[in-house]
């Protein structure tokens, strides 16, 4: 469930230029997809009951593994990124302490 909460973050994140783990081709090339699955426009026509299912289906599943696996590199990334500002912070200059003379 994480991966598919990521998603929207991701296609944010990517779209304002702040993660660069998918670029914006490859976005643009799962839009497609997207409109591809939803179009009433087909490579091969839906008529043909068997095989143009099949093109449908592929493009879904393409789209999902895609979705899926790049969703998951966000993820970890979301989280490096989250450690880094943590431990920035708490490894950061701190409080100046007192010379000794």
């Amino acid at each position: 469930m994480a991966r598919l909460r990521a998603i929207p973050r991701m296609i944010g994140a990517v779209m304002r230029g702040e993660y660069d783990g998918l670029g914006k081709s490859k976005l643009a090339l799962m839009g497609f997809g997207v409109i591809y699955m939803i179009s009433p426009i087909d490579l091969v026509p839906d008529f043909l009951v068997l095989i143009g299912v099949v093109d449908d289906f592929g493009v879904f599943l393409w789209l999902l593994a895609s979705l899926l696996g790049e969703s998951g590199r966000y993820v970890d990334w979301e989280h490096a990124a989250l450690q880094g500002r943590v431990q920035g912070k708490l490894d950061g200059p701190g409080p100046k302490r007192p010379r000794r003379r």
